[in-house]
């Protein structure tokens, strides 16, 4: 499920934009001595990997000051999907070669998101001998797999809204930690842009099955008024991506229909395979929403709802919190 996704790209681009909430978050006591203000972002440095013969962009390197004073220090940032052997001494060469650069104290820190295994990552480079120790290379580990999510639930930064989805997760409680990361994010009340960041980030790491998705709706349906309506216009964001996605697959098969049936006709029947899942999916959606709210819902009312525009589909998810009972739902659909 997650086998094309941009890691690297969606890990960079969080704490990038959250880079002191991540800090905050995590490493509080760097916040004792950092100068919040100074923080600057080196351009991407691209070295080659000796150890592997391969190139290598490292993730994050930000430049800031030690608070009160002129100097300066580096804090390296690398976000590790997958258990590497030998990755230790990877980041040793990393910090030797920054260093040579820069002239710079580096502050190294690693954030492994992979699943398993879940054993306590390495955390030093060590060169020794019997007689004596060369080298005692040490850098910081934020280690998802083993952090429990419930820790972060009333923790009041975005990073914690997005990186709970990482975390040490049990099947069953798959639905209720997304419906959690929601409801942390809505209380943030970030714009839109940044909201979008995270909930694209959750929406990523715990996309659901059809059993999940019903168990995400009743653990929303628990939440505040507010809040519910707030995770509402994220869902239905997700949902209107989910069309333009599903056009843009629809024109990717339509080309290659179109190869031997006709490149016009094939685009064409696409785009409308494409549209139609995507609305079909939302007025399911809807529909499970309604019935979670009013009960059993008549089903020529179904059918009704399932007729209905893209347009007044969308208008539907928004009024249905201010239904009370099936007779509001069918006077809103009177006034269509």
């Amino acid at each position: 499920m997650t086998n094309n996704i941009d890691h690297d790209r969606l890990f960079k681009e969080l704490i990038s934009t959250f880079f002191i909430e991540f800090i905050e978050l995590f490493f509080p006591q760097l916040m004792d001595y950092l100068d919040r203000d100074s923080i600057t972002f080196l351009d991407k440095e691209v070295f080659t990997d000796v150890t592997e013969g391969e190139r290598h962009e490292s993730d994050l390197v930000a430049q800031v000051r030690f608070r009160g004073k002129e100097s300066f220090f580096l804090i390296h940032v690398e976000a590790q999907e997958s258990s590497r052997k030998w990755f230790n001494r990877r980041m040793f060469t990393y910090f030797a070669r920054f260093h040579e650069k820069f002239v710079l104290p580096i502050y190294p820190i690693v954030i492994f998101s992979y699943p398993k295994p879940k054993r306590a990552a390495i955390s030093q480079y060590v060169v020794d001998f019997p007689d004596f120790k060369v080298l005692e290379f040490n850098y910081q580990v934020v280690q998802l797999n083993r952090l429990n999510w419930r820790d972060f639930l009333n923790q009041s930064n975005p990073v914690a809204s997005a990186l709970m989805a990482k975390m040490n997760i049990a099947e069953k409680e798959r639905a209720k930690v997304k419906a959690e990361c929601l409801r942390l994010l809505i209380t943030l009340k970030l714009n839109p842009a940044k909201m979008q960041l995270i909930s694209g980030f959750i929406d990523t790491y715990l996309n659901l099955n059809p059993v999940e998705e019903i168990q995400f709706q009743e653990e929303i349906s628990t939440f505040s008024q507010p809040v519910q309506e707030g995770v509402m216009q994220i869902t239905t964001s997700w949902m209107r991506q989910g069309i333009e996605q599903g056009i843009e697959q629809g024109i990717e098969q339509g080309i290659e229909r179109g190869i031997e049936q006709g490149i016009e006709r094939g685009i064409e029947r696409g785009i409308e395979q494409g549209i139609e899942q995507g609305i079909e999916r939302e007025k399911t959606l809807i529909l499970r929403l309604l019935k979670r709210k009013l009960g059993e819902i008549n089903p020529s009312l179904e059918t009704k709802i399932m007729q209905l525009s893209i347009d007044d589909v969308e208008a539907l998810g928004e009024a249905l919190f201010d239904f009370s009972t099936v007779e509001d739902l069918i006077n809103w659909l009177n006034t269509l």
